[in-house]
């Protein structure tokens, strides 16, 4: 009786030591849940899509702002769109083979890509860049994502 008691005295005074915190080995990683990938040198946002889908809305994007000179979109689709479409005109400014075969291989439309690079020597020869404008147009309706319109300069 006096050995139950004797222990469990013991193991109720041993409950209340605090421990020291547990130490992690800093050079190795155990799990692959403790390890945390930063993404360094990301230069476009996912926009919530996997890497073909994302692609394909930009060049559709891309390609209709070119189209209709105006579009509406979210904001942030419409700043990754402003990337994509400043470089179709500067490829178009060059005027080259080379840059009307980079062209015809992102823009939809033959005949559009035909036509941008027909007027956009004259249209933006006096600018060395910002092809494009990006204005705020208030929150969509049904979910409250922020809107924006692009257009050409």
């Amino acid at each position: 009786m006096r050995t139950l008691v004797l222990a469990l005295l013991l193991g109720l005074a041993t409950a209340f030591v605090p421990l020291a915190p547990l130490q992690r080995p800093a050079a190795s990683c155990a799990r692959s849940s403790d390890v945390s990938m930063i993404r360094h040198g990301v230069k476009l946002k996912r926009l919530g899509r996997p890497a073909d889908q994302r692609k394909a809305l930009l060049r559709s994007l891309t390609t209709e702002l070119i189209r209709h000179g105006r579009i509406k979109s979210t904001l942030v689709k419409c700043k990754e769109v402003r990337k994509t479409a400043d470089h179709m005109v500067t490829l178009a400014k060059d005027g080259s083979l080379h840059a009307r075969r980079q062209a015809l291989g992102y823009i939809y439309d033959k005949q559009l890509v035909h036509a941008l690079f027909e007027q956009a020597p004259e249209r933006y020869a006096d600018r060395k860049g910002g092809y494009t404008r990006v204005l705020k147009d208030g929150y969509r309706r049904g979910d409250n994502s922020e809107m924006a319109i692009i257009e050409l300069l």
